[in-house]
């Protein structure tokens, strides 16, 4: 297997190589490696609904599904929102596709590093990606007040933000992203991506879906298959106000929901407080793991809110290399991040697991990064490697930047259609910068490990900078009458975002809300606060003939029991 590992990478694009494909490679019976890759619910389902699923798979594999209608009734049931404001997609990759082709006019805008669709897509339809690199020196945090000064500079239409983000499980708060949505009220679409929101334990209630459902330009894309631990079964759901949902639900094939998924929704029901103790259990293992991985010499771990761990590995240490080695030698799937636009080899991205598992993984990346000075994955410079995200756009991006992550667009700063680059104030995208690792040696465990001396990395060629967007030019106006001068009065705080700029009201699609949606006043297409709540024709109800839900709160602070 060890000569194939690496040509098995670069043969799956922007994403790692299948369970299925790794166990045929390898020969060998019984289960694949230990997967730290594909970020997975491992507490859920419980062994119980997989023998109950085992017991009747004759039955799911051999009929048809019900309608996605039937099947979307239930689980708005189960999460007590409205069927109307709901879409099932065959995984969020279905719904991010229709998104793009329905509802994303010429441009986007999205923070890097982030899952590759949400870059990819567009790219493949000839849309204008706009990315707002997020700052390695920043610990990857995404500033939302820079970011909305960001797209009104680029003039984008559509915004995405996912929350946390993937790679690197940066957690943004309710708050901030309500007051960020009301902010972009002027945009085609605010897309939040709520994909690993379920293991978030920040604040109780950190969706945003029933604001979103009172906005005419809001989705809210959350993942199933996650969650549940079932990537297998491609299912996941977007909700929105009734025309937007609408829209999409409109476009989605027959019977795009399989006949697994259909079972996992109906039995969930009966095993919500299974659901919330898996949940709890994960974020349990994440501080746990955070710890472990902290204690190795030069390995820097980010602060997550999803499922998995970014990590940038010690100077020197190529991921690429760290990765076929762990696999090879260890049996372990890590994700390397080095095709990830905004990232490098030198970032993993370890999924949340077991302590058992944990311990594994720990073991391994002593031998494979200190074990010994020959065979050390550390002592020398990162040679680099091939990059391929998959997508002839991102490719070309790439290639045009030497990797660096940003194209000179002083010709032209609004960049042309299908490909952009977006610079921070007087940077490019993050590069990873030498970090010493301390001379002393460190003991992790029962292993001593000699912790290499500090390396000079070679430094890359400074990336030319684009000009900076040029700003408004000031219009003269004539000087006022003098006025009596008033009592003096306190400035009024500075608002958290750029207010919208001014525009014909011709030009403008709907009226921009000067702030939230009142109660009792419905968004141009949306609901309003009542029907949010159940009323008006719009209550959500258990489906016929089926008890009610034991243990499942409101999507808003799903499982946040425990």
């Amino acid at each position: 297997m060890s000569g194939n590992v690496t040509s098995l990478f670069r043969g799956t694009a922007a994403h790692s190589p299948s369970m299925a494909a790794l166990t045929r490679e390898s020969g060998e019976a019984g289960a694949g490696p230990v997967d730290f890759c594909i970020p997975c619910n491992p507490y859920f389902p419980t062994p119980a609904m997989f023998e109950e699923m085992a017991g009747r798979l004759r039955d799911i594999i051999t009929y048809y599904p019900s309608s996605a209608d039937t099947i979307t009734a239930e689980l708005c049931g189960l999460l007590e929102l409205p069927p109307q404001c709901v879409a099932m997609g065959n995984g969020s990759t279905e719904l991010i596709t229709w998104i793009d082709h329905l509802l994303v006019r010429d441009s986007l805008a999205v923070p890097v590093p982030t899952f590759g669709r949400w870059t990819d897509q567009p790219m493949e339809t000839g849309k204008r990606v706009d990315m707002f690199p997020l700052q390695e020196s920043a610990g990857f945090a995404l500033d939302l007040a820079r970011y909305a000064e960001f797209v009104r500079a680029r003039g984008t239409r559509t915004v995405v933000i996912c929350n946390p983000n993937n790679p690197d499980g940066g957690y943004l708060h309710k708050q901030a992203l309500v007051q960020f949505m009301d902010a972009m009220a002027d945009r085609d679409l605010v897309v939040i991506d709520e994909s690993f929101l379920e293991f978030a334990d920040a604040e109780a209630e950190p969706s945003v879906v029933r604001e979103a459902m009172l906005r005419p330009n809001v989705v809210v894309l959350r993942s199933l298959g996650k969650n549940f631990g079932l990537h297998g079964i491609r299912f996941g759901y977007l909700v929105a106000n009734p025309a937007l949902a609408g829209r999409v639900r409109a476009m989605l094939p027959k019977w795009n929901l399989n006949s697994f998924a259909e079972h996992v929704v109906f039995m969930l029901r009966d095993h919500g407080p299974e659901y919330a103790q898996s949940l709890h259990q994960v974020r349990r293992d994440r501080l746990e793991m955070a710890g472990r991985l902290s204690a190795l010499p030069g390995l820097t771990v980010y602060p997550s809110q999803g499922n998995f761990l970014f990590v940038r590995l010690p100077v020197g240490a190529e991921g690429t290399v760290v990765r076929d080695r762990m696999l090879t030698e260890h049996r372990i799937l890590v994700r390397e991040c080095g095709n990830k636009i905004g990232s490098s080899s030198r970032f993993l991205r370890l999924v949340v697991r077991p302590q058992v598992d944990v311990h594994r993984l720990v073991s391994g990346l002593e031998q494979v990064l200190y074990g010994s000075r020959r065979g050390a994955a550390v002592p020398g410079p990162a040679t680099g490697t091939g990059y391929s995200s998959g997508t002839a756009a991102v490719d070309r991006l790439v290639s045009e930047t030497n990797g660096a992550g940003m194209r000179a667009l002083a010709a032209q700063p609004a960049g042309p259609p299908g490909l952009a680059a977006a610079p921070a104030a007087g940077t490019g995208m993050p590069l990873p910068a030498a970090v010493p690792v301390a001379p002393a040696a460190a003991t992790v465990g029962p292993m001593p490990m000699p912790v290499p001396a500090p390396q000079q990395v070679p430094q890359p060629a400074p990336v030319p900078q684009p000009a900076p967007y040029p700003g408004p030019v000031p219009v003269p106006h004539p000087a006022p009458a003098p006025q009596p001068t008033p009592d003096p009065v306190p400035p009024p705080a500075p608002a958290p975002y750029p207010a919208p700029a001014p525009a014909p009201a011709a030009a403008a699609p709907y009226p921009v809300p000067a702030g939230p949606t009142p109660p009792g006043v419905p968004a141009r297409g949306g609901l309003t606060a009542a029907q949010v709540r159940g009323t008006d024709g719009l209550e959500s109800v258990p489906a016929e003939g089926r008890p009610a839900s034991r243990g499942w709160p409101d999507p808003a602070g799903m499982g946040r029991t425990g």
